[in-house]
């Protein structure tokens, strides 16, 4: 009965905020705006209703897809997000008629500095809400946290609030809820980070038929590192580069995180996915095969391209981990096969690449010792440059994809 009490409010709500939205005159350009994040609201309610039993899903779900059709032409244009409240009407408490006060501003506060946080951390995204001038009575509000795509395409949402209640959706469900430690603080706590959470987030609150919002930058520390397949070089194209990525305990990367690891001197000539569609490399030496060496220092890009036809390399971003990898100590050199097994044995899983430079620039593990991966590729972690440890530069050697029947080393991973 609480869970039908709760959705029919939302629905309702958010019916009531369309209709008026439609009814009202023509020439607000804010108006478009409200009837988007309206249907936007809608939108997730009717994949809820999909699954759920409640004896109103049906009609419900009959009532909103024809308003969603019917004000579906409207919805596209731009529209400014600031309003004010005017035609007072209503007691103010949430009862009867939705109340609107001439001068008073719902303001939403968020903060512009970057927030950085680990894997398998905690983190709070701060957001405020207030009224200008203050009200004495309390008002009845909803929040609404959403995940905003790097290219602005879509939003994923996250967690709705009314009072008490919440639901949490997708990825986010058990792992998210409000703080509320203030006086009109609605921040979101993440537990559990995943490399996937790094990105903007937008506070929504809603306040009868209008709402603010604000946006919250999430990034991840971690390194990225260029990727190809052992069968040579671009052969994915962008699904499978994803793939590929979180087969090594990665993500595909952002432009914000190749940008900083090229700030930080990445430097690799082939070019890579990225999480945005665009292909993309970072080159911090200019020289002729890399785009000429009569070209600045920076991110060089191929732009937009086709997801499925085009094939490239792939930027894999990962982050530190609950965990330690360490080149196993072992009489004998491995074949791969033995090399897995050796790792099983010593109560471990043979390590992956993106948990090898996870530890590299996270632990400052360092081994001048080449051992199998995952993947079957061969590589060995250098913190120190030293002689006969490679180039004077630190970084992840890699001797690339052997035959499985040559020898090596091998760098295990265990759970702490």
């Amino acid at each position: 009965n609480h869970q039908h009490q709760w959705l029919e409010n939302e629905v309702s709500a958010s019916i009531q905020r369309v209709s008026y939205l439609t009814v009202r005159p023509s020439g607000s350009d804010w108006k478009l705006g409200r009837q988007r994040n309206s249907l936007n609201t809608i939108k997730s309610l009717l994949s809820y209703l999909e699954d759920t039993h409640l004896p109103s899903a049906m009609f419900l779900t009959l009532f909103l897809l024809p308003t969603l059709h019917l004000l579906h032409s409207v919805t596209s244009l731009p529209y400014s997000n600031g309003f004010y409240y005017n035609n007072l009407n209503g007691n103010g408490n949430g009862n009867g008629n939705e109340i609107y006060f001439n001068g008073v501003r719902l303001v939403v506060n968020t903060s512009d500095d970057l927030i950085f946080a680990s894997r398998g951390t905690n983190i709070t995204l701060p957001c405020h809400y207030a009224y200008e001038p203050k009200l004495s009575t309390p008002r009845k509000i909803r929040v609404k946290w959403t995940r905003v795509r790097a290219d602005n395409t879509k939003e994923s949402d996250v967690l709705v609030a009314i009072g008490l209640k919440h639901r949490s959706f997708g990825d986010f469900k058990g792992r998210v809820h409000l703080q509320r430690n203030e006086p009109h603080e609605v921040s979101l706590v993440i537990t559990d980070l995943r490399l996937e959470d790094s990105g903007r987030y937008k506070c929504e609150v809603i306040d009868g038929l209008e709402d603010e919002s604000g946006i919250v930058h999430l990034e991840l520390r971690g390194v990225v590192f260029p990727y190809q397949p052992h069968h040579g070089r671009y052969k994915f194209n962008f699904h499978e580069a994803k793939e590929a990525c979180g087969s090594q305990d990665a993500t595909i990367a952002s432009f914000e995180q190749l940008f900083k690891a090229w700030e930080e001197g990445l430097d690799w000539c082939n070019a890579g996915w990225l999480t945005d569609g665009t292909v993309q490399y970072p080159i911090t030496l200019p020289r002729e095969p890399c785009g000429g060496k009569d070209m600045a220092p920076g991110v060089r890009s191929y732009g937009n391209k086709h997801r499925h036809l085009h094939r490239f390399d792939v930027f894999c971003f990962s982050s530190s981990f609950q965990g330690k990898v360490y080149y196993l100590q072992h009489p004998d050199t491995l074949n791969f096969q033995d090399a897995v097994k050796a790792c099983e044995e010593d109560g471990a899983t043979i390590a992956k690449v993106g948990q090898i430079y996870a530890a590299w620039k996270f632990s400052n593990l360092d081994r001048c010792d080449a051992g199998w991966l995952a993947d079957g590729s061969v590589r060995y972690p250098i913190s120190r440059p030293r002689l006969n440890c490679g180039p004077p530069e630190p970084g992840v050697r890699n001797f690339g994809f052997p035959d499985k029947n040559e020898e090596y080393g091998v760098y295990c991973y265990k759970m702490s």
